[in-house]
């Protein structure tokens, strides 16, 4: 019972070291499959107009350069207010911000601001961890260089 109870203990503390070096090491061609998800909404477009991935489409931002971009600062793009007052606030995209936001936009922004009156323009979820950690690693595959 006490080797049960150890083993219990170590891998408790484990778990949040674990989850946190997940978030930073998805594996962008799990990413790539899963992206077909987000396509329907998003586009990653370079700024020389080739699609890099997903459609044209325009219900949601282009997603070339997220990784490492202020929230809500897509030339053109008709944002939500709480994802444009979290960006003035600081909010820079990163794998793990972009993983969390993916799996509850809403409340990730809730959290964020630190008001429950905030809402995202995204209603889509992303229902697992891991997969939310793929897309967020296929998504920093696409920046100015690419």
């Amino acid at each position: 019972m006490k080797h049960f109870l150890a083993v219990a203990a170590l891998a408790a503390l484990a778990s949040p070291a674990f989850a946190d070096a997940h978030l930073g090491s998805g594996d962008p061609a799990a990413g790539e499959a899963a992206f077909s998800k987000c396509q329907s909404c998003h586009v990653v477009q370079n700024d020389a107009g080739e699609v890099l991935a997903g459609r044209n489409a325009k219900t949601g931002p282009n997603l070339f350069g997220v990784v490492g971009r202020q929230a809500g600062t897509v030339d053109g793009f008709r944002y939500k207010k709480s994802i444009v007052e979290a960006g003035e606030g600081g909010l820079v995209w990163d794998a793990a911000t972009i993983a969390a936001y993916l799996q509850d936009p809403t409340a990730f922004l809730k959290e964020t601001l630190g008001d429950n009156g905030a809402r995202s323009g995204m209603a889509f979820k992303v229902r697992s961890e891991e997969e939310a950690a793929d897309l967020a690693a296929f998504l920093a595959t696409f920046g100015q260089g690419s």
